[in-house]
């Protein structure tokens, strides 16, 4: 079983990727809300899957991105949930409007920032956690050790204030913010193909034993 929940999540993630890449170019934002909380959804059981995978000195490692990418998926899903619902229905006032809209690069977005440094963490604790037994751990665990990097740039870009929006609603910063995650989304999706490859060449009976 454990197995098999680390290659359906890591399944689930790569097809949540692409499709949150291929979102964001057409401005769909309810498509790109959705993908972001299925990549969610099925990151937590990625990272699960780790550790389970992973000797008895490095379980420390396997829980702590456990828990990282709790405290990811929790942010995430609210701040999409929020925007497919309060923000999406209209209404709001413009402070209300302000803070909750995702796109206004107010303090949602600053949480949503928050929420992918978490994730950034939960990914170098995970690197810390894989067996490498093979060339194309070898690179599973850098790929998800350097993305740990990315904790650094979430969490102070907003603090810097680089990601601002203009009284009427617009921002100067969307196709830099779109070129950006579009990297992202180029540099996670063979994480999750890696993954897969990983997950498939473990066994539930061989991690039962140890």
């Amino acid at each position: 079983m454990n197995r098999k929940i680390g290659m359906y999540s890591s399944a689930v993630n790569i097809a949540a990727v692409g499709g949150f890449a291929a979102c964001m170019p057409f401005s769909f934002d309810f498509g790109s809300y959705i993908f972001s909380m299925i990549i969610a959804l099925s990151f937590v059981p990625m990272m699960c899957a780790y550790t389970c995978f992973s000797d008895n000195t490095r379980k420390a490692a396997g829980y702590t991105a456990v828990g990282f990418a709790a405290m990811y998926a929790t942010i995430i899903l609210i701040v999409y949930f929020t925007q497919l619902t309060a923000v999406r229905s209209g209404g709001l006032s413009e402070q209300a409007g302000m803070i909750l809209d995702y796109k206004r690069f107010g303090l949602f977005f600053s949480f949503d920032m928050l929420g992918y440094a978490m994730m950034s963490l939960s990914t170098f604790f995970a690197g810390l956690a894989v067996n490498v037994k093979s060339k194309a751990d070898k690179w599973l665990k850098a790929l998800l050790m350097i993305h740990g990097v990315f904790f650094f740039s979430c969490l102070i870009m907003p603090m810097l204030g680089l990601f601002t929006a203009s009284a009427d609603g617009s921002n100067s910063s969307e196709l830099v913010g779109i070129a950006i995650l579009e990297f992202w989304c180029v540099y996670f999706i063979p994480i999750g193909i890696l993954s897969l490859s990983y997950f498939a060449k473990n066994s539930d009976e061989l991690d039962y034993k140890k």
